[in-house]
């Protein structure tokens, strides 16, 4: 785990804000073998041999979760983006689908 990383989902605003990207970030190395992880652009970035794999999008209301490499996934309704990349939101007191996520991710990243 990347301290910077670390740090930056710490120091996050809202206890929420912590807790979801806290759950994202186990999530993506529970799906992702060996995964990379880095601050760029202002945001934690998860990387799969050296391939971007996933983002978390911190905003004032929301956290987004991105997913890379999206175009041959079926998403269900709810997630915004481009063909190649495809994010859901999560707003406070929302419960996401966190193993439908990590199943997309695991897709979306088989490739890489």
């Amino acid at each position: 785990m990347n301290q910077e990383v670390t740090s930056f989902i710490e120091n996050l605003g809202q206890p929420w804000q912590i807790e979801v990207s806290k759950r994202l970030r186990e999530l993506v190395h529970e799906t992702i073998s060996e995964v990379e992880e880095r601050v760029q652009y202002k945001k934690p970035h998860f990387l799969k041999n050296g391939h971007y794999a996933a983002v978390i999008s911190p905003s004032k209301d929301a956290i987004a979760f991105m997913i890379m490499n999206a175009a041959d996934l079926e998403v269900p309704k709810g997630f915004e983006g481009p063909p190649e990349r495809k994010w859901l939101k999560i707003r406070e007191g929302d419960s996401p689908d966190y193993v439908l996520l990590g199943q997309l991710l695991e897709k979306a990243s088989s490739s890489l």
